[in-house]
């Protein structure tokens, strides 16, 4: 199995969102993060197996940029999986794998969620030691089954570096 794994794109910040009075897990993504995700995909076409699926967390700023991977990539597939939230220990992503049958699955989540669930799958320690930045992404491949330290790193790529790989 191949695992991509994204982080949201530029969202709105923090801060200018708060005064709204909806929840952090409401804020969207602005114009300029979804006109850079998509460039971001067509970086990730050149480099990534095709996916089946795309699955997000249920944060809008997430399911935003999946709709976008989901959309440039040409993949019909988003699921909404709670096993993407920020609290949810890599074991539970690693579990909903197990029970998938496609080659090759996009997950879009949350720092630092997502360096820790990468760190988990390359070797198994449980503090993050991988950084993504909005809209960065990592390749890998899992042979066997899905757990920690099961996972071999193919690469990981900046925004900047998806973007430049587009043109």
């Amino acid at each position: 199995m191949y695992l991509v794994v994204i982080r949201h794109a530029i969202a709105v910040e923090r801060e200018e969102f708060a005064g709204s009075g909806r929840p952090d897990s409401d804020r969207p993504l602005t114009d300029a993060g979804r006109r850079r995700m998509r460039k971001n995909a067509r970086g990730l076409q050149r480099i990534a197996p095709h996916p089946q699926l795309v699955a997000t967390s249920p944060w809008l700023r997430a399911a935003d940029t999946a709709r976008v991977v989901a959309e440039t990539l040409g993949v019909e597939r988003i699921e909404t999986v709670d096993v993407m939230l920020p609290d949810r220990h890599p074991r539970a992503l690693a579990a909903w794998l197990t029970e998938r049958t496609a080659e090759t699955i996009v997950v879009v989540g949350h720092e630092p969620h997502l360096g820790a669930v990468v760190t988990w799958l390359l070797g198994g320690g449980e503090a993050s030691r991988v950084e993504f930045k909005k809209g960065g992404a990592c390749l890998l491949r899992i042979d066997g089954p899905v757990e920690a330290g099961a996972a071999t790193l193919q690469w990981h790529v900046t925004p900047a570096q998806l973007r430049a790989m587009a043109d």
